[in-house]
């Protein structure tokens, strides 16, 4: 507990000693040992899916624990292979993504379904895998932001694979026909009994306003949440919220004075409890992204990330970059301190 009060720096009295004054905790759905039997029990997934969540759960150093710790390494076609992996070019084997994920004792290992299949073999039953279905490539010029099929329900079926994770960019030009595609596509993975995961992104140049990003406002992010939980994501993965109010900067949609006078507040626990209720209050459960490598600050940055995202009543973090962009002594490091505060019983609900 020491060191992740002195990795929180400035904000260890404002992020440990926050009090939800907005929603509730008694409200939510939250993490446990117990949440197939409490929550999802209560749904339509085919007993196979409850079986492969308890899979996730029972899984690495968080075994037992309610939370997930993912590592996603599917950046060598989101942002290309070169780099992703210049830094660390052993990452260009899959054999050594997945040696990280079992090294740093995490649930899952996320990929791409090249990489996965290239050792399935080897690794499916040692660690869950969770195939990525869906990618933005990232070779045409210029440049297009959408997110296609790369792999089909039944290829990451067959792998091995106990969930499929996919990407929908809210707000885009495509989003509906991504919307329509990933439906259709979860709904097959529950007929196989796998887990489904959606990156319920937003890209939108219009969520950008005078120098500030909504693409991480919670009413914007929260709305995108409710529509994964809507087409059926179990889990919901979600960029942490930086800031609120993105409908009225937009001058868009649809909101509620209520939504920043009741149910949020500048606390940045209080705005991922906003994501949060949005995940049917937690029936889907909310994990945090990573986010992208800053160098030195990895460690205290994902550490804060966990912390807010355990206050607020999440379900863990999903951390690549941070990691595989390090030697792997030292991705595991930054893994094994995120799982601490995850470990750590005096950081609760707030």
């Amino acid at each position: 507990m020491t060191d992740i009060v002195q990795l929180l720096g400035k904000e260890a009295d404002s992020l440990l000693q926050h009090r939800c004054m907005t929603i509730p905790a008694e409200s939510l759905y939250l993490p446990g040992a117990d949440y197939i039997d409490r929550v999802m029990i209560d749904n339509n997934r085919p007993p196979a899916v409850l079986r492969n969540m308890q899979t996730l759960y029972n899984s690495g150093r968080l075994a037992g624990t309610g939370y997930l710790s993912i590592l996603p390494v599917d950046q060598g076609v989101e942002h290309s292979a070169g780099a992703s992996f210049a830094a660390n070019p052993r990452y260009f084997d899959p054999k050594n993504i997945v040696e990280l994920a079992i090294e740093a004792g995490c649930n899952c290992v996320a990929s791409t379904y090249g990489v996965l299949a290239a050792v399935s073999r080897r690794y499916a039953h040692k660690i869950p895998f969770m195939v990525k279905l869906n990618h933005n490539e990232t070779l045409s010029y210029p440049a297009q932001y959408d997110q296609t099929l790369y792999a089909s329900v039944e290829q990451a079926f067959n792998l091995g694979a106990v969930a499929v994770g996919a990407t929908i960019y809210f707000g885009s030009e495509q989003s509906r026909r991504q919307i329509e595609e990933i439906s259709a596509a979860f709904e097959r993975a529950h007929e196989l009994g796998m887990v489904t995961v959606l990156w319920a992104y937003l890209r939108n140049d219009a969520f950008k306003k005078e120098g500030v990003d909504y693409h991480v406002s919670a009413d914007l992010s929260g709305q995108a949440n409710h529509l994964a939980a809507t087409i059926g994501a179990d889990i919901v993965k979600q960029k942490m919220a930086e800031n609120n109010g993105g409908y009225n900067m937009v001058k868009f949609g649809h909101t509620d004075e209520r939504v920043y006078s009741k149910l949020t507040s500048e606390n940045p626990i209080d705005l991922v409890r906003y994501q949060l209720a949005n995940c049917y209050m937690g029936r889907a459960g909310l994990i945090n992204s990573g986010g992208a490598s800053a160098g030195e600050t990895d460690t205290a940055e994902s550490v804060r990330t966990a912390v807010i995202n355990k206050r607020a009543g999440g379900m863990g973090l999903i951390l690549g970059r941070k990691a595989f962009k390090k030697s792997m002594k030292d991705g595991v490091a930054l893994i094994n301190a995120v799982q601490d505060v995850y470990l750590a019983k005096d950081i609760t609900i707030a």
